[in-house]
């Protein structure tokens, strides 16, 4: 059987059910086994979802073959399907399996406005971005040395033009935000600011009143704010025996300082851009891949040093782990806020992989179809010491906790058109019980 072919049930089956510690050998990556939540829908993924670390050549991880397959499918023709069919579609509203769906933000705006769409005290309709693509899609990072190979230009020009035009795979749907500081409304006898809150929603709230001065200096926020973070979710979660802040960004679309990214000196930058895709950071591969990397190879990590061996790290993640978000503005938000969709409006619903492919990985994010049932949540003028928590991953999968969340910015149509954008920090760390 080709390798870039999807493999099939039985042995999609046996390798996701077969332990990682078998299958791996000290000169072979971390496979991880498969582990979809019960009453989860199989993924929208290549290799019937296994990682593509099982695709290892000569060490690469990988990667490879992901690029081989995305080049196969792009042969395929597909995505350009898509795009033609958004093309060539009338002006107006664009009938989908998912919902009438709006190229611009601005249309479906006039859609919210002429149907007179109700929303609750402190809530909010607006248009959010969600993919019309039902097959994965790949995005060769930047640092892959196929950009810099003139034998692959052919290559290069064909995966440069399919991840424009994926950025096209996308329509706005309206939905309606609800308060999350009044989820106890909604879910009665649930505080947000609780652990029971992420368990059940996979969001929460918490208070912090950070001792960081300058959260541009990435040398500060390390030193100051990881540590905060650290205690916070511990205190946090019940339980919790550790927590990791591996690494953070900053968004702030003003900026006027040096933004430049500089990942030996742990610096990320300033970032300029605001996730325009309703989307997840980790799936059910790549929470566990990242979080082993983290463990035995400090790959990546801007926090604590990591030193644990194969067998000290498969201890601490037999035991339950979670990958948790933290968003805290700089100033109180009003533009671009940071809005949440809560588990169990998803909990069934497949998702659709992205694969994110490097030299010496292939890392795996999400993308979500519109459903108008989600249940989206924001943070109306979120203040300084308002931080706002998303699950990116949780081992657990037998269905009794969420999994994870998904997320977006958005544009707030009921602020000023000058109203100063979002600038906030995002932390991503794992806890472990």
């Amino acid at each position: 059987m080709d390798q870039l072919e999807p493999i099939e049930n039985e042995a999609v089956t046996a390798a996701a059910h077969e332990p990682a510690n078998d299958r791996e050998t000290a000169s072979s990556p971390y496979v991880p086994s498969l582990q979809l939540t019960a009453g989860q829908a199989p993924p929208v993924a290549a290799n019937g979802g296994l990682s593509y670390m099982s695709f290892d050549r000569d060490g690469d991880a990988g990667t490879a073959a992901a690029i081989e397959a995305a080049l196969a499918q792009i042969a395929g023709g597909r995505a350009q399907a898509v795009v033609d069919m958004l093309d060539n579609a009338p002006p107006g509203p664009i009938e989908t399996k998912w919902g009438t769906g709006f190229r611009t933000y601005a249309e479906c705006m006039d859609h919210i406005r002429a149907s007179k769409m109700e929303v609750p005290e402190g809530g909010l309709a607006l248009p959010l971005p969600y993919t019309i693509g039902e097959q994965p899609s790949y995005s060769i990072v930047s640092s892959n040395a196929l950009w810099q190979d003139p034998s692959r230009e052919a290559d290069a020009n064909a995966l440069r033009k399919d991840e424009q035009d994926n950025a096209r795979h996308r329509l706005y749907f309206p939905q309606v935000m609800r308060d999350a500081r009044r989820l106890g409304e909604y879910y009665p006898g649930l505080s947000p600011n609780s652990a029971e809150s992420m368990d059940k929603l996979g969001v929460s709230l918490a208070h912090c009143e950070s001792k960081c001065e300058n959260f541009y200096d990435a040398a500060e926020v390390e030193r100051v704010f990881y540590p905060e973070m650290e205690k916070l979710l511990l205190d946090f979660f019940p339980g919790a025996t550790d927590a990791l802040v591996f690494n953070h960004d900053v968004f702030d679309k003003d900026y006027q300082g040096d933004r430049t990214e500089d990942q030996d000196n742990k610096n990320p930058g300033v970032n300029g851009n605001y996730a325009n895709l309703v989307h997840n950071d980790l799936n059910d591969n790549s929470g566990r891949v990242r979080c082993r990397e983290l463990l035995t190879k400090n790959l990546r990590n801007f926090g604590r040093e990591q030193n644990f061996t194969d067998a000290e790290a498969d201890a601490k993640m037999s035991r339950r782990f979670m990958s948790i978000n933290l968003a805290k503005p700089m100033e109180t938000v009003r533009q671009f806020p940071f809005v949440l969709c809560a588990w169990p409006s998803f909990a069934d619903q497949p998702y659709v992989n992205n694969y994110r492919v490097y030299d010496d990985r292939v890392g795996e994010t999400t993308r979500f179809t519109h459903r108008a049932d989600h249940d989206w949540y924001w943070l109306p003028a979120q203040t300084p010491t308002e931080v706002s928590m998303l699950k990116c991953y949780d081992s657990v999968t037998d269905g009794s906790v969420s999994r994870w969340s998904f997320h977006t910015a958005c544009i707030d149509p009921t602020v000023a058109e000058d109203a100063p954008c979002r600038k906030n920090v995002v932390v991503r760390s794992y806890v472990f019980f």
